[in-house]
């Protein structure tokens, strides 16, 4: 009888069209979810407008979603390990079209915000759980560069709403950019079909069948032997034998101050990408650009974002990625502040790139270094609580800028309140232990796994 850890079998695979197929259902998702989240910022001048509410108001009615998106990761994260990762999935993309949408047929603010949370019950509830997914299944060697490819479909999905709320605003009213959010619904069946389920929750419910046929498409080298045993890493072993809850587990064998950094991490830069994403285009249209062209800095806030995330994820699998994301997180501090002053054009597109590569880039490397530290039974849980937690700054985020806009401040003083939780970040990120990580321990196992077979 052989044991198959069916963690390394996913460390040491090529890279082949299992794999491929992954990247886009994943990457199509987070495009969809990108849109969905953006689309509140590019309408709300337009919003605001109709309704008739202050800045500090559409700062609320903004948060909604941001308060839905906590409860969705820290519930649908968790409870992905225990119901199936698709299954979870599936529940997150129906929630978030079918509520994006319907605010798109709401006329105040209240039947608006309530429509929000629920849409951000889905937005949230899917970050966790795709990371985790395409984490699961990527060769060790290509993890972190095929996790914030994958990711930086939030960027696309941002550039996607952009591009069409400059239209469709125009010609048919905000209410049109929420409409269109509705058709990823259609979809569901084939993510059903596409996806593959999460191996070890095919292992703890005893699927043996559906995990023989997730390992031949992962690993095709992989010949099946009779008696084949498939099992987690020692560590997620262990602890599921031992049982107690998955969230108890993050604090573990040394991880709890790494994963309260992370919780900081995550609430600072989602502090920074939500204000940047939901005030950028009203901030410039108030310094004096058309409404055209606040949209167009949106845009290239997102093409920043995409460049950013897969030159980071580049990085990441070459340089240790807690040192990348220090970098990352300075650059946020200074391209965020450069926004308020005044200068050319074309070099104010390029510090909104630059901004929009380490703060949304940023948040996309910070989800997959999460992904990376915790082991793979808890996964989900790690990031959906991080995200969860990190929400509650994105939720501040709206607001906070908002009763600054309403104050009438500076323009400089705006973007510098922006800046400062990226050296929080800095900090937060640079106290993790990555000795503790399941990446580290797994590659100090590897020797010991191959000593082992080779006796």
């Amino acid at each position: 009888m052989r044991q198959i850890d069916v963690h390394q079998l996913a460390d040491t695979a090529r890279f082949n069209r299992f794999h491929a197929l992954i990247l886009f259902w994943c990457a199509l998702i987070i495009i969809f979810d990108g849109y969905d989240l953006a689309v509140a910022g590019i309408a709300l001048p337009s919003i605001m407008k109709e309704m008739g509410v202050t800045a500090t108001s559409a700062g609320f009615m903004v948060s909604s979603a941001l308060f839905g998106m906590m409860f969705g990761a820290i519930f649908l994260g968790t409870v992905a390990d225990r119901i199936g990762r698709r299954r979870a999935i599936v529940i997150c993309i129906a929630l978030f079209s079918v509520f994006t949408a319907a605010a798109g047929l709401t006329s105040d603010p209240v039947s608006f915000s309530i429509t929000r949370f629920l849409a951000g019950l889905g937005i949230g509830g899917v970050m966790p759980n795709v990371v985790a997914q395409m984490t699961e299944y990527s060769p060790r060697k290509l993890r972190g560069t095929l996790v914030t490819l994958m990711f930086s479909g939030y960027s696309v999905g941002g550039m996607l709403a952009a591009l069409l709320g400059k239209g469709l605003i125009e010609s048919y009213g905000w209410q049109s950019v929420f409409l269109a959010a509705g058709l990823p619904v259609l979809l569901i069946p084939l993510v059903l079909r596409a996806l593959p389920e999460s191996m070890p929750y095919l292992i703890r419910t005893g699927q043996t069948a559906a995990l023989q046929s997730v390992v031949s498409r992962l690993a095709p080298s992989h010949r099946p032997q009779a008696g084949d045993v498939f099992v987690l890493p020692a560590d997620d072993g262990e602890a599921r034998a031992a049982g107690g809850t998955p969230i108890r587990r993050l604090f573990q064998d040394g991880r709890g101050v790494s994963t309260v950094m992370f919780w900081v991490a995550f609430f600072m830069c989602l502090f920074m990408v939500y204000a940047l994403s939901s005030w950028l285009a009203k901030l410039m249209a108030g310094a004096g650009y058309s409404l055209g062209s606040a949209l167009t800095f949106v845009l290239v806030l997102n093409f920043g974002a995409m460049l950013g995330a897969i030159g980071g994820g580049w990085l990441a699998d070459r340089l240790p990625i807690k040192h990348v994301l220090i970098g990352m997180y300075a650059l946020a501090a200074v391209s965020i502040t450069l926004l308020g002053y005044p200068m050319p054009t074309a070099a104010l597109f390029v510090v909104v790139g630059l901004a929009g590569a380490s703060t949304i880039g940023t948040q996309i490397v910070t989800y997959a270094y999460a992904g990376q530290f915790y082991p793979m039974a808890v996964r989900g849980t790690g990031i959906g609580w991080a995200s969860g937690v990190g929400r509650s700054g994105a939720i501040l985020a709206p607001i906070v800028i908002g009763v600054l806009v309403g104050m009438s401040l500076p323009l400089q003083q705006n973007f510098m309140a922006m800046a400062i939780p990226a050296v929080i970040a800095a900090g937060a990120v640079s106290m993790i232990n990555h000795r503790r990580s399941a990446s580290a321990q797994a590659e100090v196992a590897a020797p010991v796994r191959a000593a082992v077979r080779e006796a």
